[in-house]
Protein backbone atom coordinates (compact mmCIF):
# COMPACT_ATOMS: atom_id res chain seq x y z
CA UNK A 1 0.00 0.00 0.00
CA UNK A 2 2.58 3.04 0.36
CA UNK A 3 4.40 5.95 -1.91
CA UNK A 4 7.55 7.83 -1.35
CA UNK A 5 11.17 7.64 -1.40
CA UNK A 6 13.45 7.00 2.08
CA UNK A 7 13.17 9.87 4.44
CA UNK A 8 15.16 10.71 7.00
CA UNK A 9 14.27 8.89 10.19
CA UNK A 10 13.68 10.58 13.15
CA UNK A 11 15.26 9.95 16.48
CA UNK A 12 15.60 6.48 17.76
CA UNK A 13 13.33 5.42 14.43
CA UNK A 14 14.76 4.59 10.71
CA UNK A 15 11.67 5.07 8.28
CA UNK A 16 11.83 2.89 5.40
CA UNK A 17 8.54 4.68 4.02
CA UNK A 18 7.56 8.25 2.80
CA UNK A 19 5.37 10.62 1.06
CA UNK A 20 7.36 12.35 -1.31
CA UNK A 21 6.39 13.22 -4.52
CA UNK A 22 8.85 11.25 -6.60
CA UNK A 23 8.26 7.97 -6.51
CA UNK A 24 4.13 6.73 -6.01
CA UNK A 25 4.45 2.77 -5.30
CA UNK A 26 -0.78 0.26 -2.50
CA UNK A 27 -1.70 -1.66 0.04
CA UNK A 28 0.61 -5.06 -0.58
CA UNK A 29 -2.24 -8.44 -0.86
CA UNK A 30 -5.08 -5.92 0.03
CA UNK A 31 -8.12 -5.28 -2.16
CA UNK A 32 -10.07 -2.44 -3.31
CA UNK A 33 -12.17 -0.88 -0.25
CA UNK A 34 -15.11 -2.13 0.41
CA UNK A 35 -16.79 0.84 1.79
CA UNK A 36 -17.28 4.90 0.94
CA UNK A 37 -14.94 6.05 3.89
CA UNK A 38 -16.00 10.22 4.52
CA UNK A 39 -12.84 10.57 6.55
CA UNK A 40 -10.20 9.33 4.00
CA UNK A 41 -8.21 11.94 2.66
CA UNK A 42 -5.39 12.22 -0.05
CA UNK A 43 -2.38 13.85 0.62
CA UNK A 44 0.02 14.45 -2.42
CA UNK A 45 1.77 10.77 -2.57
CA UNK A 46 0.56 9.87 0.98
CA UNK A 47 -2.89 9.11 3.12
CA UNK A 48 -4.21 10.56 6.00
CA UNK A 49 -7.41 10.86 7.67
CA UNK A 50 -10.40 13.39 8.32
CA UNK A 51 -10.08 14.31 12.47
CA UNK A 52 -12.33 16.87 12.85
CA UNK A 53 -14.14 19.01 10.16
CA UNK A 54 -10.77 20.98 9.26
CA UNK A 55 -8.59 19.22 10.32
CA UNK A 56 -6.65 15.95 9.09
CA UNK A 57 -4.18 13.86 10.36
CA UNK A 58 -1.21 12.10 8.15
CA UNK A 59 2.72 11.35 8.89
CA UNK A 60 4.92 13.73 9.95
CA UNK A 61 7.78 12.22 7.17
CA UNK A 62 5.49 13.19 4.43
CA UNK A 63 5.81 16.27 2.57
CA UNK A 64 3.36 19.12 3.55
CA UNK A 65 0.95 19.60 0.60
CA UNK A 66 -0.72 22.85 -0.52
CA UNK A 67 -4.68 20.83 -0.91
CA UNK A 68 -5.78 17.87 -0.29
CA UNK A 69 -9.18 15.80 -1.05
CA UNK A 70 -11.71 14.22 1.21
CA UNK A 71 -14.35 12.45 1.29
CA UNK A 72 -13.31 10.21 -1.82
CA UNK A 73 -11.79 6.94 -2.46
CA UNK A 74 -10.94 7.84 -5.71
CA UNK A 75 -7.70 10.35 -5.08
CA UNK A 76 -8.40 12.20 -8.90
CA UNK A 77 -12.05 12.62 -8.11
CA UNK A 78 -15.20 13.42 -5.76
CA UNK A 79 -14.86 14.84 -2.70
CA UNK A 80 -13.70 18.35 -1.95
CA UNK A 81 -10.35 19.49 -2.51
CA UNK A 82 -9.49 22.06 0.07
CA UNK A 83 -6.47 24.12 0.90
CA UNK A 84 -4.13 23.53 3.68
CA UNK A 85 -3.34 26.66 5.74
CA UNK A 86 -0.90 24.73 7.92
CA UNK A 87 0.70 22.05 9.75
CA UNK A 88 1.29 21.08 13.35
CA UNK A 89 4.33 18.06 13.54
CA UNK A 90 4.26 16.23 16.85
CA UNK A 91 7.28 16.84 18.68
CA UNK A 92 8.76 13.57 19.32
CA UNK A 93 6.28 11.15 17.27
CA UNK A 94 5.42 10.46 13.13
CA UNK A 95 2.45 12.41 13.44
CA UNK A 96 1.60 15.42 11.67
CA UNK A 97 -1.54 17.51 11.67
CA UNK A 98 -2.87 19.38 8.75
CA UNK A 99 -5.13 22.82 9.34
CA UNK A 100 -7.60 23.03 6.55
CA UNK A 101 -8.21 26.45 5.04
CA UNK A 102 -11.97 25.76 5.43
CA UNK A 103 -14.10 23.18 7.33
CA UNK A 104 -15.36 20.32 5.01
CA UNK A 105 -19.06 18.43 5.55
CA UNK A 106 -17.78 15.00 5.72
CA UNK A 107 -18.12 12.81 9.36
CA UNK A 108 -14.86 12.80 10.56
CA UNK A 109 -13.11 9.61 12.19
CA UNK A 110 -13.03 9.26 15.97
CA UNK A 111 -10.28 8.61 17.85
CA UNK A 112 -11.41 6.50 20.70
CA UNK A 113 -9.10 6.50 23.96
CA UNK A 114 -7.40 3.56 23.55
CA UNK A 115 -6.47 1.58 20.89
CA UNK A 116 -7.11 -2.18 21.56
CA UNK A 117 -5.22 -5.03 22.91
CA UNK A 118 -3.18 -7.58 21.11
CA UNK A 119 -5.36 -9.37 18.61
CA UNK A 120 -7.94 -6.69 18.13
CA UNK A 121 -9.22 -6.68 14.73
CA UNK A 122 -7.94 -3.91 12.39
CA UNK A 123 -8.28 -2.60 8.95
CA UNK A 124 -5.66 -0.38 7.19
CA UNK A 125 -6.47 1.79 4.24
CA UNK A 126 -4.49 4.00 1.56
CA UNK A 127 -3.26 4.77 -1.68
CA UNK A 128 0.08 3.18 -1.69
CA UNK A 129 1.26 0.60 -4.18
CA UNK A 130 0.42 -3.16 -4.25
CA UNK A 131 3.78 -4.50 -5.21
CA UNK A 132 6.42 -4.73 -2.89
CA UNK A 133 10.10 -2.99 -3.68
CA UNK A 134 10.31 0.48 -3.82
CA UNK A 135 8.79 1.68 -7.60
CA UNK A 136 7.87 -1.17 -8.56
CA UNK A 137 4.11 0.17 -9.53
CA UNK A 138 2.39 3.39 -9.34
CA UNK A 139 -0.11 4.81 -6.93
CA UNK A 140 -3.81 2.95 -7.49
CA UNK A 141 -6.76 5.59 -8.52
CA UNK A 142 -8.82 4.05 -6.21
CA UNK A 143 -7.71 3.32 -2.37
CA UNK A 144 -7.30 0.09 -1.11
CA UNK A 145 -7.94 -1.64 2.09
CA UNK A 146 -6.63 -4.75 4.45
CA UNK A 147 -8.14 -6.34 7.51
CA UNK A 148 -5.33 -7.25 10.14
CA UNK A 149 -4.50 -7.36 13.65
CA UNK A 150 -3.01 -5.97 16.24
CA UNK A 151 0.49 -8.04 17.72
CA UNK A 152 2.57 -7.54 20.56
CA UNK A 153 5.00 -5.02 20.25
CA UNK A 154 8.11 -7.88 20.12
CA UNK A 155 6.93 -8.70 16.81
CA UNK A 156 8.35 -4.79 15.77
CA UNK A 157 11.79 -3.90 15.46
CA UNK A 158 12.79 -0.52 17.41
CA UNK A 159 8.94 0.58 18.02
CA UNK A 160 8.10 2.60 20.86
CA UNK A 161 5.63 0.88 22.88
CA UNK A 162 4.10 3.63 24.50
CA UNK A 163 3.27 5.22 21.15
CA UNK A 164 3.45 3.04 18.42
CA UNK A 165 0.97 -0.38 17.61
CA UNK A 166 2.69 -2.81 16.17
CA UNK A 167 0.15 -4.25 13.04
CA UNK A 168 -0.03 -7.63 11.88
CA UNK A 169 -0.05 -8.55 7.65
CA UNK A 170 -1.80 -11.41 6.02
CA UNK A 171 0.53 -14.38 6.47
CA UNK A 172 3.26 -12.37 5.96
CA UNK A 173 2.83 -11.42 2.19
CA UNK A 174 -0.05 -8.81 2.32
CA UNK A 175 0.56 -4.82 4.69
CA UNK A 176 1.16 -1.50 3.99
CA UNK A 177 3.57 -0.15 1.30
CA UNK A 178 4.85 3.02 -0.56
CA UNK A 179 2.00 5.33 -0.34
CA UNK A 180 0.22 4.36 2.56
CA UNK A 181 2.25 6.39 4.50
CA UNK A 182 -0.20 8.42 7.18
CA UNK A 183 -3.02 6.72 6.39
CA UNK A 184 -5.90 4.94 8.90
CA UNK A 185 -6.07 1.76 11.11
CA UNK A 186 -8.93 1.52 11.94
CA UNK A 187 -11.61 -0.62 14.36
CA UNK A 188 -14.85 -1.14 14.76
CA UNK A 189 -16.14 0.36 18.08
CA UNK A 190 -20.19 -0.15 18.16
CA UNK A 191 -20.39 -0.72 14.33
CA UNK A 192 -18.58 2.51 13.71
CA UNK A 193 -14.87 3.12 12.53
CA UNK A 194 -13.07 4.34 15.02
CA UNK A 195 -9.52 6.03 13.79
CA UNK A 196 -6.77 4.21 16.20
CA UNK A 197 -3.35 4.22 14.23
CA UNK A 198 -1.36 6.47 11.44
CA UNK A 199 0.90 4.51 8.84
CA UNK A 200 4.43 5.23 10.14
CA UNK A 201 6.98 2.80 8.38
CA UNK A 202 7.60 -1.15 8.54
CA UNK A 203 8.19 -3.38 11.65
CA UNK A 204 11.36 -4.96 10.02
CA UNK A 205 13.40 -2.31 9.18
CA UNK A 206 12.72 -3.98 5.44
CA UNK A 207 12.51 -1.54 2.44
CA UNK A 208 10.32 -4.66 0.72
CA UNK A 209 6.83 -4.46 1.94
CA UNK A 210 4.97 -6.91 3.92
CA UNK A 211 7.35 -8.70 4.76
CA UNK A 212 6.60 -8.28 8.66
CA UNK A 213 4.65 -6.75 10.43
CA UNK A 214 4.03 -2.63 10.23
CA UNK A 215 4.43 0.33 12.79
CA UNK A 216 0.99 2.63 13.09
CA UNK A 217 1.34 5.43 15.32
CA UNK A 218 -0.96 5.07 18.39
CA UNK A 219 -3.40 8.37 17.72
CA UNK A 220 -5.13 7.05 21.19
CA UNK A 221 -1.93 7.64 23.19
CA UNK A 222 -1.79 11.35 22.01
CA UNK A 223 -4.97 12.14 21.92
CA UNK A 224 -4.81 14.95 24.64
CA UNK A 225 -2.55 16.47 22.47
CA UNK A 226 -4.28 16.35 19.23
CA UNK A 227 -7.23 17.77 21.23
CA UNK A 228 -4.86 20.75 22.54
CA UNK A 229 -4.27 21.47 19.24
CA UNK A 230 -7.11 21.25 16.99
CA UNK A 231 -9.09 23.01 19.79
CA UNK A 232 -11.24 19.66 20.54
CA UNK A 233 -11.98 17.04 18.97
CA UNK A 234 -15.72 15.56 18.17
CA UNK A 235 -16.71 13.07 21.00
CA UNK A 236 -15.71 9.59 20.44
Amino acid sequence: MFAGALAAPAAGATYVWNGGDDVVPTIVGGGTVTENYPWLVYVSGCTGTLIKANWAVTAKHCSTPSSVRVGSTNRTSGGTVVSVSRAVNHPSIDVKLLQLASSVSYAPAPIPTTSGAVGTATRIIGWGQSCATPGCGSAPTVARELDTSIVADSRCSGIDATYEICTNNTGGVAGACYGDSGGPQVRKVNGVWNLIGATSRAGNNSSTCATGPSIYEDLPSIRTWINTQVGGLPVA
